[in-house]
């Protein structure tokens, strides 16, 4: 495993002389548009195991994409090359269909401890709520970035991730219609505790994934943050957003396609050549 070949995977042709916030944040935003969070693994019958070297090979030499447990475990090793001071955490997402956290970590992230200060680093949620830069952890306070204003909370030593949405143009609806009319909605993420963990801590949440009934279990996915939005491929429905297409407002274009279409769109939009048969 060698750092330079991870930066040519995620196009990054700087050197890293600092292990400071600038290089931090531009490693971040390379990897995050460069290496996709995807599942498509145990849709073409393949298994994912929590294991470095196969993180790795796949990600780096196959060009692949992985979920949190993978993304967050190759971004943890290269911030560790480079000389940061970054530990692995864990975190619960929350579930808008109980208003609810989950009671049992379900996911991974990353804290990186820079002059004195923390950030997190998460390169492994995804789609609409996928960070753009470290969010410093620091509680109330409003953090904006392109895809949103992101803000962590604090309570009796339980930190909460929640992003502001903007509203929604749909290209292909009749009008200007939005899915969030009046007050901006606040999306609750995932909460999760400062208790630094280890990769093998996730190595039963890694196979009851791929085992349960779960979102990840019943619908493939595939989404890469790009230069201005994200592109979104969930079953045969494929999303592209740009962010603040107007003001305060992002634009939403879907398509539905067959299954010749989503091999293309997977090549074309997301530069994934799967070696065995996807079943969306």
């Amino acid at each position: 495993m060698n750092i330079q070949e991870y930066f040519s995977r995620i196009s990054y042709d700087g050197s890293p002389k600092d292990a400071d916030l600038e290089t931090l944040t531009v490693i971040f935003q390379h990897h995050i548009q460069a290496i996709p969070f995807e599942n498509l693994s145990m849709h073409c019958g393949e298994s994912i195991y929590l294991d470095l070297e196969r993180t790795y090979n796949k990600i780096v030499r196959k060009r692949r994409g992985g979920w949190c447990l993978e993304n967050n475990y190759l971004l943890f090793w290269a911030l560790q090359r480079i000389g940061y001071d970054v530990c692995v955490l864990g975190g619960s997402s929350y579930d808008p269909a109980d208003r609810a956290y989950k009671a049992a970590v379900d996911h991974s992230l990353l804290k990186v401890v820079i002059d004195g200060k923390s950030y997190i680093v998460d390169s492994g949620f995804g789609g609409l709520y996928q960070m753009w830069q470290p969010v410093l952890l620091v509680s109330g306070k409003d953090q904006p970035q392109v895809p949103g204003i992101f803000r962590l909370t604090e309570d009796n030593g339980i930190w909460y991730l929640e992003k502001i949405k903007r509203k929604h143009y749909y290209v292909d609806q009749s009008g200007p219609s939005t899915d969030t009319p009046g007050m901006r909605e606040i999306r609750k993420i995932y909460s999760f505790t400062l208790e630094p963990r280890d990769m093998k801590d996730f190595e039963e949440l890694n196979w009851h994934l791929q085992t349960s009934d779960n979102l990840l279990h019943k619908k493939s996915i595939c989404t890469l943050q790009t230069s201005d939005g994200v592109c979104n491929l969930v079953g045969w429905t494929f999303t592209e957003i740009k962010y603040n297409y107007m003001e305060d407002m992002d634009m939403v274009k879907s398509t539905t396609l067959t299954d010749e279409e989503v091999e293309k769109t997977l090549k074309d939009k997301f530069n994934i050549t799967l070696e065995n048969k996807l079943k969306p």
